[in-house]
C-alpha cells in the first residue's frame, strides 16, 4: 500500500472520530498502530503492535463521543461491527445490559505488501491452507494479499467470503488490495457456512477464501469444498496445530481424532497404551501455517503426517520462515536426510533387520513408520544452551559419544537446554524457544551428573536405544573374533570355541563362516551357548 493511500484511508478514520482524539493522531505515529479504543469514562488510547500503548490527553470518552461516532457509521451487524465504505478499517462496539454502546475498537486496516514472500511457493503449489495464530499477528493479511497473488498472477477464479467485510472492507466495491478476486458478502457470521457452499454451487471458483473458521458446521462446509476440488485458504481459531488437534469442534479440518483400541500384539509393538489416539480420515487442508509473530512462520507442509506424529507423541518440527528474509527462508527440516549406510558392515545391517521387528503397514493408517522417524533422529542434533556450564557438556558429549553440538544460535538449535534457577532471567530466550516449537530441558545443578542425565533424555537415549547400541558394540566384536578364528583354521588351525554369543549373533558368526566355506556349530547350554568352528574333515567327529 502506498503512504498516499494509507494517508488518505487513514484519513477516512480520523473524520468519524471527535476533535479529543483527532489531535493527537498523525501519520508518523500511526505506522505500527493497530487499533484505537474509545471506553466511556476513560482516556482513550492507541495500541501499538509491540504492545506499547499510549494514552491521548487526560480527558475521559463521553457518550457524545460515542455519538458522534456512531452517528457517523454504517449500522452495527449482529456481530456489533461496523466499517467505513472504501477502506479496511473496522469498528467494533462493546455494549452494556440494555443493549447501548458504551465502548468502541477501530481496528486499523491496511495493506501490507510482502507478508507471504517467503512462502509464495506454498502458494503456488494448488494446495488447500490454514493459517492458525492469536488475534492480531496478521491472519487476515496474509489471506488479503494471497487472495490477490492468485487471482491476479495465477489467473484463477478466486472468491472471497468476507464475514463483516473484514477482508476487503467496507461498501459494494472491494478494496483494490484484493486484486480481480471477487468478493461474497455475509450478513451474519451465523450464515457463513452457507454463503460457502453458495459461492461452490454458484460461482465455479477454483479457490475460495475464508476468514475465521469457528464452527463444526462451518468445517464441515470447509471439508465439502476441499472435497469438491476447490482450493481452500482459511484460517481458524487456534494458535497451534496442537491446540487445534485437541478441539473437538475444529479438529475435523486436520482429519478429526478417534479413539482405537489395538490389539496386544500391535499395542507391544508400538510399546503403547491399548487405547491410543489416530487420525479418523484425510485432513482438509493439506498445509497448516502457524504465524508465530509478523515475521515468522511455522509451515507444517504435510498436515496429515504432522498430526500423526503428534499423536504418537513423537517431536515434529515445523520449518521455520522468515517474512524480511523473501524466499531465502530459515528452514529446519522435520526430517532429516536418512545417513548414508555405506560404512556399516553388511553384517550389521543384517543384525539391524533381526533386531527390529519388521514394520506391517497395513497395521497402520500412518503414512509413516517407526523406522523412518529412528532414522529422523540420526542426524546430528544442535543444543542451545542457557546458563548452563557449556565446558561440563562438551566434556559429556565427548564421554558419551553423543551425536550433537553446541550452537549460539537460536534459530539453528534443535533443543534447548537451560538452568531451573535462571528461568526467570531468561524468559524472553524461552519464550522465543516456544514460539520456535524447540523441547526445553531444564538441569538443576550444573554438575556432571545432572548434565549427563539431562543430555541423555534431550537426546532421547532411552534404554531401547541403549540396547541397541550395545547390541552393535557386541555384533563387532563378536564378528572380529570370528573372522580371527577364520584366519587361524584357514592356517591350519583344527577347531575354535568362541566366547559365548546370543542367538542373533551366534548367526551372524555361522553365515560369516559359510562366506569362507567353513563349517560351524553351537554347543554348550543357556548362556554359555557359543561357536565351534572347524575344518571341514573333523566337523562329524
Amino acid at each position: 500500500m502506498s503512504n498516499l493511500q494509507f494517508h488518505n484511508d487513514l484519513d477516512r478514520l480520523t473524520e468519524v472520530l471527535p476533535d479529543k482524539v483527532k489531535r493527537y493522531i498523525s501519520y508518523e505515529k500511526m505506522e505500527d498502530v493497530i487499533e484505537i479504543v474509545l471506553d466511556i469514562g476513560r482516556t482513550p488510547e492507541i495500541r501499538h503492535a509491540g504492545g506499547k500503548i499510549d494514552y491521548l490527553g487526560e480527558e475521559f470518552v463521553t457518550d457524545e463521543d460515542i455519538n458522534h461516532i456512531t452517528s457517523r457509521l454504517q449500522e452495527f451487524t449482529s456481530d456489533n461491527r461496523s466499517g467505513i465504505p472504501g477502506t479496511l478499517h473496522r469498528i467494533s462496539a462493546i455494549r452494556n445490559r440494555q443493549g447501548k454502546i458504551i465502548g468502541l475498537t477501530c481496528r486499523i486496516g491496511r495493506v501490507v505488501t510482502g507478508t507471504i514472500a517467503c512462502i509464495k511457493d506454498i502458494c503456488l503449489m494448488n494446495k488447500s491452507i490454514l493459517f492458525l495464530g492469536r488475534p492480531g499477528v496478521g491472519k487476515t493479511t496474509k489471506l488479503r494479499e494471497i487472495s490477490r497473488l492468485v487471482a491476479d498472477e495465477l489467473g484463477k477464479r478466486v472468491v472471497i467470503v468476507d464475514t463483516s467485510n473484514e477482508i476487503a472492507g467496507d461498501g459494494d466495491t472491494p478494496h483494490p488490495a484484493i486484486g480481480h478476486a471477487r468478493r461474497m458478502q455475509v450478513t451474519q457470521p451465523e450464515f457463513q457456512k452457507d454463503i460457502m457452499i453458495e459461492a461452490v454451487e454458484n460461482h465455479t471458483p477454483e479457490v475460495i477464501v475464508v476468514d475465521e473458521i469457528g464452527t463444526e458446521a462451518e468445517a464441515q462446509a470447509a471439508r465439502t469444498i476441499a472435497e469438491r476440488g476447490v482450493m481452500l485458504i482459511a484460517t481458524a481459531h487456534g494458535n497451534s496445530l496442537e491446540n487445534l488437534i485437541k478441539n473437538p469442534t475444529l479438529s475435523d479440518l486436520v482429519g478429526g481424532i478417534q479413539s482405537v483400541t489395538l490389539g496386544d500384539d500391535e499395542a507391544k509393538r508400538r510399546a503403547s497404551q491399548k487405547t491410543v489416539l489416530e487420525r479418523e480420515k484425510q485432513p482438509t487442508f493439506d498445509v497448516v501455517i502457524e504465524i508465530l509473530d509478523r515475521n515468522t512462520l511455522a509451515v507444517y507442509k504435510d498436515t496429515a503426517e504432522a498430526v500423526d506424529y503428534i499423536l504418537r507423541g513423537w517431536p515434529i518440527r515445523p520449518e521455520i520462515r522468515k517474512v524480511d528474509k523473501s524466499l531465502e527462508s530459515q528452514v529446519t527440516q522435520t526430517q532429516k536426510e536418512e545417513p548414508s549406510l555405506a560404512d556399516i558392515p553388511q553384517e550389521i545391517n543384517k543384525l539391524e533387520q533381526k533386531i527390529q521387528p519388521e514394520h506391517n503397514t497395513d497395521s497402520l493408517k500412518f503414512s509413516f513408520s517407526r523406522e523412518k522417524y529412528i532414522e529422523s533422529i540420526k542426524g546430528c542434533k544442535k543444543i542451545y544452551l542457557y546458563a548452563v556450564s557449556r565446558t561440563i557438556v562438551e566434556k559429556v558429549i565427548e564421554r558419551l559419544d553423543l551425536n550433537a553440538e553446541i550452537t549460539r544460535n537460536l534459530d539453528d538449535a534443535d533443543i534447548v537446554i537451560a538452568h531451573k534457577n535462571f528461568i526467570k532471567g531468561g524468559a524472553k530466550v524461552l519464550s522465543t524457544a516456544n514460539d520456535y516449537r524447540l523441547q526445553i530441558f531444564y538441569v538443576k545443578t550444573n554438575s556432571m551428573a545432572q548434565i549427563q542425565k539431562v543430555l541423555k533424555e534431550a537426546l532421547d537415549i532411552t534404554e531401547t536405544t541403549e540396547t541397541l547400541c550395545g547390541y552393535y558394540d557386541d555384533a563387532e566384536r563378536a564378528l572380529d573374533e570370528a573372522k580371527a578364528a577364520i584366519n587361524k583354521i584357514l592356517a591350519g588351525e583344527r577347531q575354535i570355541e568362541l566366547q559365548p554369543q546370543n542367538q542373533h549373533i551366534r548367526k551372524l558368526q555361522h553365515e560369516l563362516v559359510e562366506q569362507h566355506n567353513l563349517e560351524s556349530k553351537s554347543i554348550g547350554e543357556g548362556n554359555n551357548r557359543h561357536l565351534k568352528i572347524v575344518g571341514g574333515k573333523d566337523f562329524h567327529q
